[in-house]
């Protein structure tokens, strides 16, 4: 037997037990394991931007632990188990790719993408962009609803037309800002601003989650060398002149430099 199916099924086999024995495992329910679902995804996230293949492995199967725990859930409540999961999505993936299982042809992913998007308008959705999940943070929402739109040819031509964009709405928010119009108007003007950057992002293969995350950490990185070195003096930030607080930034970020 394919190790892989063995694997899997030792992993059913716990879950049974856990859930029968284990006091914890047995109180849970969707709703209380939907927020530690949430933290594992972003602990894959982490793992991934860092690249830590081994952190990667871990946290996947985390989230495969809890893909089980929802299945056997739904099993207890007569609704769904782990073999109705995976038959959904071996039917959907057989279905969204014809080029592979029929006879339609695409030979780029661009175009895969575009029929991904046109199938499922097929399958009884009313709008391309209802399968964007309204909780999902501002960016990433932003850039998939821009890559929907994309995938039925509703998008710019070219890079340097969205960067004019850019610029455009970064004199629009500029001009609001000057003029001191309400504080509703600028915030508008800023996710004009916003939408129109992950825009140009999106145009350039660049993930501006992924991206923003990477200054996030970047400047976490800094900010503590900072502290860390204005501990060493035996003084704190509340003490120190920005000018004396920017030589330890500089080198913080010369110690990066070194490092690449």
């Amino acid at each position: 037997m394919d190790e892989r199916l063995l694997a899997f099924e030792k992993l059913l086999h716990i879950m049974d037990t856990l859930r029968e024995q284990c006091p914890w495992d047995k109180s849970q329910t969707f709703e209380t394991l939907r927020y530690l679902t949430i933290e594992e995804t972003y602990e894959l996230s982490d793992a991934v931007l860092e690249k830590n293949i081994d952190e990667i492995k871990k946290e996947l199967g985390d989230l495969l632990l809890h893909i089980v725990f929802y299945a056997k859930i739904g099993e207890e409540k007569n609704a769904f188990g782990i073999k109705d999961v995976i038959d959904h999505i071996n039917e959907k993936l057989i279905r969204r790719h014809p080029h592979i299982y029929g006879e339609v042809e695409a030979n780029d992913a661009e175009t895969v993408k575009n029929n991904w998007e046109k199938i499922k308008l097929n399958e009884g959705r009313t709008s391309v962009l209802s399968g964007v999940p309204q909780g999902l943070p501002a960016i990433v929402k932003a850039y998939r609803l821009q890559e929907k739109a994309r995938g039925v040819g509703f998008d710019w031509e070219n890079p340097g037309q969205v960067w004019d964009k850019v610029i455009e709405e970064l004199k629009e928010l500029k001009s609001e800002v000057e003029t001191d119009a309400p504080h509703v108007a600028v915030e508008a003007e800023m996710g004009d601003l916003l939408f129109a950057l992950i825009n140009y992002a999106r145009f350039i293969s660049v993930n501006p989650e992924d991206a923003l995350e990477r200054t996030n950490r970047k400047f976490i990185s800094r900010f503590k060398y900072l502290e860390e070195k204005t501990l060493k003096k035996g003084k704190s930030l509340h003490d120190m002149s920005l000018q004396e607080m920017d030589v330890y930034w500089e080198e913080a970020k010369q110690k990066e430099n070194e490092a690449l």
